[in-house]
């Protein structure tokens, strides 16, 4: 496999795997901390976070069209504009389905998912009924085009440095909201104990809805990131949920550390097998290996302490 390469081949090579693979990897930390956060603190299989995802797509693309058709001057900034939008717009939408549906299903977790599940295809045909079934892709600006060169060889697509540094800010937002915020404070008690958060003056059902609401946000700005590197269609986000749920079970349900490692570690070995191998197999290996690992390890890469 690798003989038919000279060492500095290889090199360049596993440099821009390597690069590809942190692209992937902010893709799906933006999904999975969103779900983490569902799944790690609520309990609550989201099937259709990849749905939320996708509205936060769709909502990058009516955004970019509305800059083009009305405000021109001001197309260079309205990606940054749409990413606002999209958190708001998921954000909604997920405060709507808790408020609906998700909170007459705590502590049933296969109902969850079947729920969810439904809901997925409903925001699905949805989704094909308003924008059509064929994709749709998102015009850039013009300044987040081309790429930088590092070498003679390999070149850094600037678009992809700017996925990785939107991903840095929110995991830091979300650091801050989890650990140095009151709804963090409260939610965390909510977790531990909600019975007794209850008791305290906590409002649990409005800790579940801002709760659930933030997670599916963090999927929409998952969506605006996601037109960076592809196009746009009413089951794209079905592509990456298996993944998704993937990185949050084997790093840790509870844990946002466990969350990002684990990320990390799935999209850089899939970038890099997808070069040798074939896709489906790299997602074969990469399963198999997690499946392995998780079978020593139940619990995950990282887990909480929680005083029972």
């Amino acid at each position: 496999m690798f003989s038919d390469y000279s060492w500095s081949e290889l090199g360049s090579i596993f440099a821009m795997q390597g690069f590809a693979g942190l692209v992937l990897f902010s893709v799906l930390v933006l999904m999975a901390l969103g779900l983490a956060i569902i799944f790690g603190q609520m309990g609550v299989i989201n099937m259709a976070h990849g749905e939320f995802m996708i509205l936060g797509a769709y909502v990058t693309y009516l955004v970019a069209g509305f800059f083009e058709a009305f405000l021109p001057a001001l197309v260079p900034i309205s990606f940054f504009v749409a990413v606002v939008l999209a958190f708001f717009a998921s954000g909604a939408l997920g405060v709507a389905v808790e408020m609906s549906l998700i909170r007459f299903l705590y502590k049933r977790p296969l109902d969850t998912l079947l729920a969810t599940w439904g809901l997925s295809l409903i925001l699905q045909q949805t989704y094909r009924t308003v924008f059509g079934a064929r994709e749709v892709g998102v015009t850039l600006p013009s300044w987040m085009m081309g790429s930088l060169p590092l070498t003679d060889i390999i070149e850094i697509p600037i678009n992809g440095l700017i996925v990785m540094a939107i991903t840095l800010l929110i995991t830091l937002g979300v650091y801050l909201v989890m650990f140095r915020s009151r709804l963090g404070a409260q939610t965390r008690a909510v977790v531990q104990n909600r019975t007794m958060a209850g008791a305290v003056g906590i409002d649990t059902e409005k800790v579940d809805r801002m709760t659930f609401g933030l997670g599916c946000g963090i999927a929409g700005v998952a969506g605006s990131a996601f037109t960076m590197i592809g196009s746009t269609g009413p089951s794209a986000g079905q592509l990456y949920i298996v993944d998704t749920f993937l990185v949050v079970v084997f790093g840790g349900a509870a844990s946002l550390l466990g969350t990002i490692a684990s990320a990390f570690t799935i999209s850089q070995a899939q970038s890099t097998m997808e070069f040798f191998l074939s896709g489906s197999m790299a997602k074969v290996l990469t399963l198999l290996t997690v499946v392995g690992i998780l079978m020593l390890r139940p619990q995950g890469l990282f887990t909480l302490k929680v005083r029972r």
